[in-house]
């Protein structure tokens, strides 16, 4: 064995140990250093640090990194993955390069936009901090959510007991992370694949791109999965998990309806009602406040509505239980017609979204919020201006960098 690997071997063998703490319990929090000077208790990473469940941290294969210049850098997006149990953690990244100008999008667990588009002048390294929430299948007291096998397979980083950054954009460049766990609001979001964390391009939701407008003083928890029906997510554990974990003063967003509008059922629309009744009660019950959601048009909604009665029926809902509204049905429609031309730019097929359309959509959702008056509103980062659906970002100028996990595989449901 070289010196190098010795080394790196005992490096891994200390990570392990402090790993153990009093109580037996997993560490939860890190401090790594990527190039910048030497410092006190923190973990000095290589490029050559791949990932192990020994170690406990490390870059997941296929991370074309090198270090130089006081950072980590690459001509390619990589990712870092670190061994942490379920829970809302604190993320602080120092990013730039000593010779260059650096450019920086992250994303986590499955393309969660965190942080947008960062750029740094050579010589200048600034630290920027965001949530990232972690979840697990388990439920406390019992029970487990019922995954599906994409769940357990594609969409796995979002249920598995590592956080994983993205680090993307023209020149990525990582100097210093900090991850610490923190006590912080959180809003659960649940719903179908107009709002899931889609794993791959170019499928996309409003529910990925939200973390990047909240200030790190918030969670974002999106526990929507493609296919669902709401009465699917009940029968399927995942408002079971949510409401396991929720605390007074958290949120819960639900939107719900592609897929229930299918159902052949007399009384489908009544009880698609009643869920969301019981939902509300449940939500309240624990402390949380509850917040509605129509699902937002299908493209074909331009000429004529897709949904039937389901977003009047979210609209009856909030009236009758004093249940703010988020009305991205309305303000959907609103943006397709202003896009004109360019319509098919926000769209991936006839439902789901592209990375333009749900920056936009989630735009909406975070105006919705002011216009609710919600107390979640004053998390809102200072930069977040409003917006208005009748004048969309331009399409031709909008980017963000794609990550590298492509696939041609529809999302479940429609």
């Amino acid at each position: 064995m070289n010196i190098r690997s010795f080394l790196f071997r005992l490096l891994g063998a200390a990570s392990l140990m402090t790993a153990i703490v009093a109580g037996g319990q997993e560490q939860t929090s890190y401090e790594f250093n990527f190039g910048g000077p030497a410092k006190s208790g923190a973990v000095s990473v290589s490029p050559a640090n791949l990932y192990s469940d020994v170690n406990g941290y490390g870059f997941e294969p296929g991370a074309a990194v090198a270090a130089a210049n006081g950072c980590i850098s690459s001509t390619n997006p990589f990712y870092f993955s670190v061994k942490l149990p379920e829970g809302n953690y604190r993320v602080t990244v120092t990013l730039g390069d000593e010779a260059a100008a650096s450019t920086t999008t992250i994303k986590a667990e499955s393309r969660r936009l965190a942080l947008y588009h960062f750029q740094t002048s050579p010589g200048q390294f600034v630290t920027r901090t965001f949530i990232v929430n972690l979840r697990q299948p388990e439920i406390a007291g019992g029970g487990v959510v019922h995954l599906k096998p994409r769940e357990k397979t594609e969409e796995w980083w979002d249920w598995d007991n590592k956080l994983t950054l993205e680090f993307n954009d023209t020149h990525p460049c990582l100097r210093a992370l900090a991850i610490d766990p923190v006590e912080v609001p959180t809003v659960y979001i649940l719903g179908d694949s107009t709002v899931c964390d889609q794993p791959s391009e170019p499928w996309d939701s409003w529910g990925q791109m939200l973390p990047v407008f909240f200030k790190p003083e918030v969670a974002i928890a999106n526990h929507a999965e493609s296919g669902e029906t709401i009465a699917d997510s009940l029968a399927g554990n995942r408002f079971k998990k949510v409401f396991s974990l929720m605390k007074p003063g958290d949120y819960l967003f639900i939107q719900f309806g592609h897929n229930d509008m299918k159902s052949k059922k007399p009384d489908a629309l009544e009880l698609y009602e009643t869920n969301f009744e019981a939902v509300i009660a449940e939500t309240r019950a624990k402390g949380g406040i509850p917040v509605l959601v129509t699902s937002m048009e299908r493209k074909a909604g331009v000429i004529s509505p897709t949904l039937e009665g389901y977003p009047d029926a979210v609209r009856k809902v909030a009236q009758r239980e004093s249940c703010a509204l988020i009305d991205l049905n309305a303000m959907s429609l609103v943006f397709y017609k202003a896009l004109g031309t360019n319509l098919d730019k926000a769209f991936v097929d006839g439902t789901h979204h592209d990375n333009y359309g749900s920056y936009e959509l989630a735009q909406c959702i975070v105006d919705g919020i002011r216009q609710a008056h919600l107390p979640l509103a004053k998390y809102i980062v200072d930069d977040f201006k409003g917006f208005d659906p009748a004048h969309p970002d331009p399409v031709d100028t909008f980017y963000m960098p794609a990550s590298p996990r492509q696939s041609a595989v529809k999302p479940m449901g429609n």
